[in-house]
């Protein structure tokens, strides 16, 4: 390692919060599969699965605007900085509303990782939107911004993409709907429906 000048640098112990952010997601992930697990006891080798696909689904989350071609948004991932390309998942049936004494094992893990992946994506889409309380203006949206496009029934790893084309302003002038491209045409969506990348 000394030749490749790879240098560790610990934090002290009992000190996760000098993390700073890989301490915030290990915290997120924690919490969130504490809840899916539940009851659940899982072999070593059905956790390890579990993890990897939770690992998948974190990294698969946009960070910013990575093209700035209007006409085909992209974004960048961690998973760019692990591989150089986005991850993708093979579509998997939707398994969460299924009884689990009617499910097999494997199916049962496809549930726990489907389970996460809807409470932290709500999570995560959430803190992507900036709320301010009612007494402040906030940031009205812009046209040219790129924005994911919130959709409860978007399979995993989908991060719907769009550029914001058109704004509508109410007759108060604050903006509450905007016409966004995708790749698969124009959509016209409420503003809360909409959380632009950071770093815009």
């Amino acid at each position: 390692m000394a030749e490749s000048r790879i240098e560790f640098k610990f934090t002290a112990p009992a000190a996760p919060h000098f993390g700073g952010c890989w301490e915030s997601m290990v915290k997120c992930v924690k919490n969130h599969l504490f809840k899916v697990i539940g009851q659940q006891i899982l072999a070593y080798e059905e956790l390890i699965t579990i993890l990897a696909q939770i690992e998948c689904l974190l990294n698969s989350r946009p960070l910013t605007v990575l093209s700035s071609d209007p006409a085909e948004p992209t974004a960048l991932t961690p998973a760019h900085f692990l591989n150089t390309l986005p991850l993708r998942s093979l579509p998997a049936p939707d398994v969460e509303s299924s009884p689990i004494n009617l499910l097999q094992r494997h199916t049962l893990l496809d549930k726990l990782v489907q389970s996460f992946w809807r409470r932290w994506r709500t999570e995560y889409l959430h803190q992507l939107q900036a709320r301010r309380k009612w007494t402040q203006c906030s940031v009205p949206v812009k046209v040219g911004t790129v924005v994911i496009i919130i959709n409860e029934n978007s399979p995993t790893l989908s991060w719907p993409l769009g550029v914001i084309v058109k704004v509508h302003p109410s007759k108060d002038g604050i903006v509450r709907v905007a016409t966004v491209k995708t790749a698969r045409g124009i959509l016209v969506r409420p503003v809360v429906r909409l959380c632009p990348l950071p770093t815009q």
